[in-house]
């Protein structure tokens, strides 16, 4: 299978440069014309939780209430 395959390119030299002209042309196509659009998010995940404790301090409902709910999610 090999050795007709290498005995055929052999005696075609045109046909086989053809080819392989072609299938260049056609990855240099697909290269240029494919969208590229799939960049991963490699950032942090981000959770925005929104309390209120009517009378607290904002760090005191920082540390008693959303950092707990942040840490476990």
């Amino acid at each position: 299978m090999v050795e007709r395959i290498i005995d055929f390119s052999a005696r075609n030299r045109f046909i086989v440069f053809l080819f392989i002209f072609g299938l260049a042309m056609g990855g240099w196509w697909a290269m240029r014309n494919t969208p590229i659009d799939a960049i991963p998010d490699i950032s942090d995940t981000q959770v925005i939780i929104y309390t209120t404790w009517m009378g607290r301090s904002p760090d005191l409902v920082e540390d008693q209430i959303t950092y707990p709910i942040v840490t476990a999610l």
